[in-house]
């Protein structure tokens, strides 16, 4: 964990001064689920040693409900990006769809809020006479700055303010925005994302009541990712439509969507499946390789080592 927050201070050092609201809040939360990842298998340990193997999901529950909390909110804070690792990496790709004119209504607001011309009636009215004092004062500051510098001086400035233009400041839209931007395609993808974050909890709530050898817990987690893919699949076809080409994802986001597809291997690591059908192939396998000479010897290694970490679901969760 020290390590984690050590590797996270140095990868986050800020380069300029202006930085997005939506970076400023999504690291911490980003560094929070590395955290609770570090912490799990911890408190799975724990857990099962004070309550035993029964009572240790109610704090496997609670660590999930804790998880489940941090990436809805950064979710939210990325203005509804796909969460890559889940939620653990930062989505750097920013979205197309800002318009020169919401762009230039952005630039607006702020130099009408200040009144800093005399023809406008709001500046004026808004001003006492305090604020005027300070204004003429900064104005006076400023010619006087700009008489003392060198030509020169002020023409490399120019050039710089020219080749480094100002920070763009990304504002995260609202849920009722992003749908009715995106329409029925943006609710399948808040949808499925949403699944896809709600998915792990549900499991261990499941398995908290029935079991871990109950097949309903099983079958519906495999539902779940499976509905919740289906549904982004469904959007990442809809961009072959011209007239939806206002949703689309990223290579890194397409790359996210293949790993979540991976990660349907975990089920056959996990019970009932792999008391039932998984740990019977890996004994038999066990048992033909056994007479080869090192081959046999790494194999029967490796099986013990999966069949031990089985006994975690931490290491199987895929969460």
């Amino acid at each position: 964990m020290v390590t984690t927050v050590n590797e996270h201070i140095i990868e986050t050092t800020p380069t300029s001064v202006h930085t997005s609201s939506a970076e400023t809040s999504f690291l911490p939360l980003s560094l929070c689920l590395t955290l609770l990842r570090d912490l799990e298998t911890l408190i799975e340990v724990v857990a099962e040693q004070l309550y035993g193997e029964d009572k240790k999901w109610n704090l496997i529950a609670l660590t999930e409900a804790a998880k489940v909390c941090v990436r809805l909110a950064a979710f939210r804070t990325t203005g509804y990006k796909m969460l890559l690792q889940g939620g653990e990496t930062e989505n750097l790709e920013h979205s197309d769809d800002l318009s020169p004119q919401g762009n230039m209504g952005h630039l607006r607001k702020p130099i009408q809020n200040q009144g800093l011309g005399v023809n406008h009636p709001q500046g004026l009215n808004s001003w006492n006479l305090e604020g005027r004092a300070m204004s003429a004062l900064s104005s006076f500051g400023q010619n006087a700055r700009m008489v003392s510098e060198p030509t020169w001086l002020h023409r490399v400035q120019q050039q710089q303010a020219i080749l480094e233009p100002p920070a763009k400041i990304i504002r995260t839209p609202s849920l009722s925005t992003f749908l009715s931007e995106k329409g029925i395609r943006g609710g399948l993808f808040v949808t499925g994302e949403t699944m896809f974050v709600l998915r792990p909890l549900i499991y261990v709530l499941l398995v908290r009541k029935y079991g871990t050898q109950s097949w309903f817990p099983w079958f519906i987690s495999l539902a779940v990712d499976l509905i919740g893919n289906s549904m982004l699949s469904a959007t990442t076809m809809s961009q072959d439509s011209r007239n939806d080409q206002h949703f689309q994802f990223s290579r890194s986001e397409k790359d996210e969507l293949k790993r979540r597809k991976l990660l349907w291997v975990l089920y056959l690591m996990r019970d009932p499946f792999f008391s039932k059908y998984t740990r019977r192939r890996l004994e038999s396998t066990q048992k033909t390789v056994e007479p080869v000479p090192i081959v046999g010897f790494f194999a029967e290694k490796l099986i013990e080592l999966l069949i031990g970490a089985q006994t975690r679901y931490t290491y199987m969760s895929g969460s």
